[in-house]
């Protein structure tokens, strides 16, 4: 059956059933993608295995929905398909009321949609794949996401970049590059530090809705895609992360996607590429947390993942070595102990003490952001430590 919950059963209800082979729907929510939606199809049409073997159509499908389109886009998606005989590509145009079409509302018609068709089939480990309408897959992108399913993920977040041949304006491309690089060195140095058995490395930070994948299992134990206006996809991986699902952040599922500065939503990459461009034009340095900060709250990670451990094990702790977590954390202890006490599944345990320290406040007192080119420098010099332990 459907997850339960409010809204969560609706779905598109579309006639056509899958092929008895299908075990990945992909979905593909698009409003207005004229220009795009021809490489969109076109590059899911054509997918391969690692040895560039073509992908038999019959083992995935696409659901695509044409919401409140005012262009060609439907017209052409359905000369697109008639491209690729035998690409079951099932498109549902709609006029959706004003308070119901947003992003968020879409893919999660979509995602039960695809829900519903996969279990149809009797596939709990069916995968559920989301990408855009202004997106380009990679060729084994769909042979990448079945890959880490197999080896045990429950989600799967895929690598997305931008267009090369897209010109993004100087500064937004500078400053995206340079986030990029601080929070991918932040990560190996996590991998070395505390690194996550369910997401060995090489890996990555992105789990967005323009590349992504669930099991059919998961996504009914995360309750569906949350009704959020936006960020959905946000709400969505914190839902599973809430039930324990083991997400994978894998390299080689890859996208590459618009670079435009006008977004569909308030919320984006479109809108955070705007307000990079706008600070560089303004000489606006970006801060960040210091290396310094981001190493300690890595090596508290690690101890509190061996509490964590110890209390899943029904095993003693003192209320010291909890103090002393708590203080390196810059959180209450007593907040700390109860927290630990709930035997949460460890990431959900460890957003939780972010949160906690956001709200509590102490541990932006402990440490002065810093320009993001001063964060990497250090970061880089702290990886290179830790990779090569024993050079001077």
């Amino acid at each position: 059956m459907l997850p339960s919950g409010a809204g969560l059963a609706e779905r598109l209800e579309i006639a056509a059933p899958p092929h008895l082979q299908c075990r990945v729907c992909v979905i593909v929510p698009v409003r207005n993608e004229a220009e795009n939606i021809f490489r969109t199809l076109s590059a899911l049409a054509n997918q391969v295995d690692y040895q560039g073997r073509s992908l038999p159509y019959s083992c995935y499908e696409v659901l695509l929905f044409a919401n409140n389109c005012t262009d060609a886009s439907a017209d052409i998606a359905h000369y697109t398909t008639r491209q690729y005989p035998g690409f079951a590509v099932h498109i549902v145009e709609r006029v959706m009321p004003p308070e119901e079409s947003y992003i968020g509302r879409v893919r999660q018609l979509l995602m039960n949609e695809a829900y519903y068709r996969l279990r149809q089939l009797g596939r709990g480990q069916g995968i559920i794949a989301s990408t855009d309408g202004d997106t380009q897959v990679s060729p084994t992108w769909v042979y990448a996401l079945m890959q880490d399913i197999n080896n045990g993920a429950d989600a799967v977040g895929g690598r997305i970049v931008t267009h090369r041949s897209i010109v993004t304006g100087d500064y937004a491309r500078t400053y995206h590059l340079r986030s990029v690089g601080y929070r991918m060195l932040a990560l190996q140095l996590e991998d070395y530090i505390t690194p996550d058995p369910s997401d060995p490395a090489p890996r990555h930070f992105q789990f967005y809705g323009a590349n992504f994948a669930v099991t059919c299992q998961a996504y009914a134990r995360a309750g569906g895609l949350p009704p959020v206006r936006t960020p959905e996809d946000v709400a969505f991986r914190d839902a599973l992360i809430r039930v324990g699902a083991r997400l994978r952040h894998s390299p080689m599922v890859r996208v590459a996607t618009s670079a435009r500065h006008h977004g569909r939503t308030s919320i984006g990459l479109a809108n955070q590429l705007a307000a990079w461009q706008s600070m560089g034009q303004r000489q606006q340095t970006m801060l960040v947390e210091p290396a310094a900060a981001v190493e300690v709250r890595l090596l508290a990670k690690r101890d509190l993942r061996t509490l964590w451990q110890r209390a899943r094990a029904a095993l003693p702790q003192s209320a010291a070595t909890v103090g002393q977590l708590a203080a390196r954390f810059a959180v209450s202890a007593e907040w700390l102990q109860e927290a630990i006490a709930q035997l949460w599944p460890f990431e959900f345990l460890y957003q939780q003490v972010e949160r906690q320290q956001q709200e509590e406040g102490l541990w932006q007192q402990c440490w002065e952001l810093t320009p993001i080119e001063a964060a990497i420098a250090d970061l880089r010099l702290r990886v290179a430590q830790r990779r090569y332990p024993n050079r001077s």
